[in-house]
């Protein structure tokens, strides 16, 4: 049986619209929408509800081993499953998300995730999302690209998003929170924040979704050509 389609890549920091730039290009190319990030987040929320420290690498390590988490399309991109329960909305209270942050620099939590991440991308037909997917989750991803936006504009961006969701904060708190995340998120030993060597980098502090999907979604239909001719050949 061949290949669904091809694998899309998008990495960048927290903030820059990844989620849902990957939503509609999922969407238009009718592909399957993969949030890695969701998957950190899961294990951040069962740690929080089993009482385990997020500085306990050993025991969140044997958490992850033992969650079954799997994504699902729906109407608004995926589903996020534990278990078989519904935590999709759950795994977005800042705090959950603050911790998912927190755990994900513990390499052996990473293994079991990304083998996880790879199992749902082999057979192509994806966009998945992160901060490691072009670089160390799918390094042969047919297409990849880096997408970033000024800190200013992604505390903007993240305010009135919690401003939205009825979540108390200010903006300069919120814009230390994005620095310091990108300090972890570039800084840390396994898996860092980095821009792939082949990745396409595109800045979306003055473009609108629709522009920065508009983009890859080109890219991706070229990528798609290129890759049939290939085969063909």
């Amino acid at each position: 049986m061949g290949k669904k389609g091809i694998v899309i890549a998008i990495d960048g920091p927290s903030g820059a619209g990844k989620g849902r730039v990957a939503r509609k290009v999922a969407e238009r190319l009718d592909y399957l929408y993969v949030d890695s990030g969701a998957m950190y987040r899961a294990v951040a929320l069962c740690a929080v509800e089993k009482g385990i420290a997020f500085n306990d690498a050993e025991a969140l390590t044997a958490l992850a081993r033992r969650l079954r988490i799997s994504l699902e399309r729906s109407s608004t991109g995926s589903r996020v499953l534990v278990d078989g329960r519904d935590v999709t909305e759950a795994i977005r209270q800042p705090a959950v998300s603050e911790g998912s942050s927190r755990i994900a620099v513990y390499s052996s939590l990473r293994a079991q995730l990304v083998a996880q991440q790879q199992r749902i991308g082999v057979d192509g037909g994806i966009v998945m999302e992160g901060r490691d997917i072009g670089s160390v989750v799918f390094p042969h991803a047919e297409l990849k690209i880096f997408l970033d936006a000024s800190t200013e504009e992604r505390a903007r961006r993240r305010y009135k998003q919690q401003v939205k969701q009825g979540i108390p904060g200010s903006l300069e708190r919120i814009q230390q929170e994005v620095e310091e995340r990108d300090r972890r998120d570039t800084e840390r030993e396994v898996s860092p924040l980095v821009q792939a060597p082949d990745a396409f980098y595109l800045d979306s502090t003055a473009l609108s979704a629709d522009e920065v999907v508009d983009a890859i979604v080109h890219l991706a239909e070229k990528r798609n050509r290129e890759t049939s001719d290939r085969l063909r050949a």
